[in-house]
C-alpha cells in the first residue's frame, strides 16, 4: 500500500525517571519532544484513565520510536504485568546500545554473540544487536496473535501490510521493506493484553483515512476511536482512526501531512522532560484521587 509508514509504539510506563534513565543510558535514545497532559486525549491516545505524563520510528515520549505515557493502574511488584501481548518486544541493531548494556552491567536476560535480550523497567522487552541498522535502529516490533491465519487477513488484507517473511508459527509485514517491521508470532493460547498493551501507530495520506475505516467496519472488526481531529494547542490539527486486530491490539492510523508537521523535533526536549520530572507532583494528586501510583 503507497505512502503509509510505522511512526511509532505507545509504551505504558509507571516510573518516568527509571524508564527515561534506561532510554537515555542504555538504549541511547535522544528526547525528540515533549509535553505534559492533565488528561487523556479524545481519541485515547493516553488511554483510558486521565494521565500525567521521527521520522526516525518514535516509542512516543516522544523519543525516536517510543511513546511513553503514565497511568494509574493497580501494580504487582512496581511491574505492569506484560503475559502475552508484547512477545518478543522491539528489535534494536546497535552498537553503542549492546556497548551501553555491556558497560552498565545492565541485567542481561539473554546472550549470544551478537545480541542481547534486556528487560526496561516496566518489563518491556528489547533484543539488543550488536549492529547499527540499516535506516534507524528499531527494526521490528513483535506481538503475539492467536491465529497467524486470521491476523494475516488483518494486517495483510485487509491493512494492505507487504508480507516479507513467513513460517508455520511466524509472520513479518511492513509497509516498506527497509523501515520498521512487524512480526507476529503465533501463541499456544489467547493473547492476554493485561495492564500493559500499547499501541502501534502508522500515517498514510489524510484522504486514506475514511477508506481505512469505511474497510475495517464492513468486515466486522472493532472501530475503537472512530475518525476524529485531534487538536494540540499552537500546533497542527491531526485526524486519526483508532482500530483492533482480531487479538485485541490497538492500531492508529493518523493523517501523514499534519503528522508530519505535527512532530517535528524540539530542541528543548530534554530540558522540558527533565524540568517536569523534577515538579513532578504526582505523589500528590494520586493522593488526592485515592488512586494507585506504579
Amino acid at each position: 500500500m503507497p505512502l503509509r509508514r510505522a511512526l511509532h509504539f505507545v509504551f505504558k510506563i509507571g516510573n518516568r525517571n527509571e524508564t527515561i534513565k534506561f532510554y537515555r543510558e542504555i538504549l541511547g535514545m535522544k528526547v525528540l519532544r515533549h509535553e505534559e497532559f492533565e488528561e487523556g486525549c479524545k481519541a485515547s491516545c493516553n488511554g483510558y484513565p486521565p494521565t500525567s505524563p521521527d521520522e526516525n520510528h518514535l516509542i512516543k515520549i516522544r523519543s525516536y520510536f517510543l511513546q511513553m505515557t503514565g497511568f494509574i493502574l493497580p501494580h504487582d511488584n512496581n511491574k505492569f504485568f506484560m503475559c502475552m501481548d508484547f512477545k518478543e518486544g522491539l528489535s534494536v541493531h546497535s552498537k553503542t546500545a549492546f556497548a551501553n548494556a555491556t558497560k552498565h552491567n545492565y541485567p542481561i536476560q539473554e546472550q549470544s554473540d551478537n545480541c542481547m535480550t534486556v528487560q526496561a523497567p516496566d518489563g518491556y522487552k528489547f533484543l539488543l544487536v550488536n549492529e547499527d541498522g540499516k535506516d534507524g535502529a528499531v527494526t521490528k516490533v513483535a506481538i503475539g496473535v492467536s491465529s497467524l491465519a486470521n491476523s494475516l487477513a488483518y494486517w495483510h488484507k485487509l491493512l494492505g501490510m507487504t508480507v516479507f517473511d513467513l513460517t508455520d508459527t511466524k509472520a513479518v509485514l511492513g509497509y516498506d521493506a527497509d523501515k520498521c517491521k512487524l512480526e507476529l508470532i503465533q501463541l499456544e493460547q489467547p493473547v492476554d493484553h493485561a495492564t500493559a498493551f500499547g499501541r502501534i501507530a502508522f500515517s498514510c495520506p489524510r484522504h486514506q483515512l475514511p477508506a481505512i475505516e469505511r474497510a475495517v467496519k464492513e468486515a466486522g472488526h472493532p472501530i475503537l476511536t472512530p475518525l476524529v481531529s485531534l487538536d494540540t494547542p499552537g500546533k497542527a490539527t491531526v485526524e486519526v482512526v483508532i482500530l483492533a486486530d482480531p487479538d485485541g491490539h490497538e492500531i492508529c492510523f493518523v493523517g501523514d501531512e499534519a503528522f508530519r508537521e505535527l512532530s517535528q523535533p524540539d530542541i528543548n526536549g530534554d530540558q522540558l522532560l527533565d524540568k517536569a520530572m523534577a515538579e513532578d507532583k504526582s505523589d500528590e494528586w494520586f493522593k488526592k484521587r485515592k488512586k494507585w501510583q506504579i
